[in-house]
């Protein structure tokens, strides 16, 4: 009697740990399917993709394994935005990949809560309402700030122009992000001597009509991480090389197209640092107990062609510390 029960006792073990193998294997193979939802196309937001893509493979999340990317891209058209992320929701996909400001506010609206929302290009994410003070998302989300190095772009454009008084910014009326950096360009641009004459628009089309009149009025222009006006930055490069303005780009793609120089962020950094904080959400982690992260350090690029066009030189010691990436 005593071995019989011994024995069901030992079948019973014996099932328990072939079932508890069986639920581990089967959790290690689960595979989750995430939209990612790009604004617009442009050099640092494609940066930001590939970097995210790559951060949760080094995180153990991979393509063709146990992931599945679904990736759309609005053209800079928040009906097209808005469009995405409800078929995202429809499709009740395990997380959403918001890169740039609109993608991230028109997700965060679409899945009220119901799918992590994971955002990345994002300049201001408290401004337009996706974290609280202590940087936690305000719904289902976190993510990665671009935040730009405003103080070391103005220190850039006085070494370079040191008798020029006054920047130039367009940016688009509708974008949360544009209205904050704005803003600290005005905070700060006396600091430098500088006043700062800015020029809003409402679609790309605008950009052509603006600038005429704006260009009249100052000694360069300045580009924020504006979807729109970055979109169309050969517009604005067909307008203000005539004319003999520099741009200063906001990153790394713009210098790289004709900008002269830019104090610029490492997009590609940044999507990886936004794969890593989704791998931990996908981990089992609420995303509103992350706080969004910021990528604080700046890097100077400079196009020596850019700057030879324009009559502008270089200082040797920005020169020594910067990168040329003229074509």
């Amino acid at each position: 009697m005593k071995r019989s029960i011994i024995r069901r006792a030992a079948a019973l073990i014996l099932s328990l740990v072939i079932l508890s193998a069986i639920s581990l294997s089967l959790a290690e193979q689960k595979s989750f399917t995430i939209g990612i939802a790009q604004f617009a196309v442009h050099g640092s937001l494609d940066n930001c993709r590939t970097g995210f893509i790559e951060g949760l493979k080094a995180a153990g999340f991979e393509e063709g394994k146990n992931v599945t990317f679904d990736y759309q891209n609005a053209q800079a058209d928040m009906g097209i935005a808005a469009d995405i992320a409800n078929k995202f929701v429809d499709n009740r996909y395990d997380m959403i990949v918001a890169i740039a400001t609109p993608m991230a506010a028109v997700s965060l609206s679409a899945s009220d809560g119901a799918i992590p929302v994971i955002y990345t290009a994002v300049s201001a994410p408290i401004e337009s309402g996706m974290a609280d003070e202590n940087r936690l998302g305000l719904g289902n989300t976190t993510g990665t700030s671009d935040q730009l190095p405003v103080r070391q772009q103005l220190e850039t454009i006085r070494a370079i122009q040191p008798d020029a008084k006054v920047i130039g910014i367009l940016y688009t009326l509708s974008e949360t992000n544009s209205a904050a950096q704005l803003a600290a360009y005005e905070a700060l641009a006396p600091e430098f001597g500088f006043t700062i004459e800015s020029s809003g628009i409402s679609t790309g089309s605008d950009i052509a009509l603006a600038l005429p009149g704006l260009l009249t009025k100052v000694d360069l222009l300045t580009m924020l991480t504006d979807n729109t006006v970055v979109q169309y930055l050969d517009t604005v490069l067909d307008k203000t090389d005539p004319a003999g303005i520099p741009v200063y780009g906001s990153e790394i793609e713009q210098v790289t197209r004709g900008c002269v120089a830019a104090q610029g962020l490492d997009y590609s950094a940044l999507g990886r640092q936004t794969g890593a904080m989704a791998a931990r959400v996908l981990n089992g982690e609420a995303a509103d107990s992350i706080p969004f992260e910021l990528i604080e350090e700046s890097a100077l690029y400079f196009n020596s062609k850019a700057l030879e066009a324009m009559g502008l030189t270089l200082p040797e010691e920005l020169a020594a510390a910067g990168t040329d990436v003229a074509q």
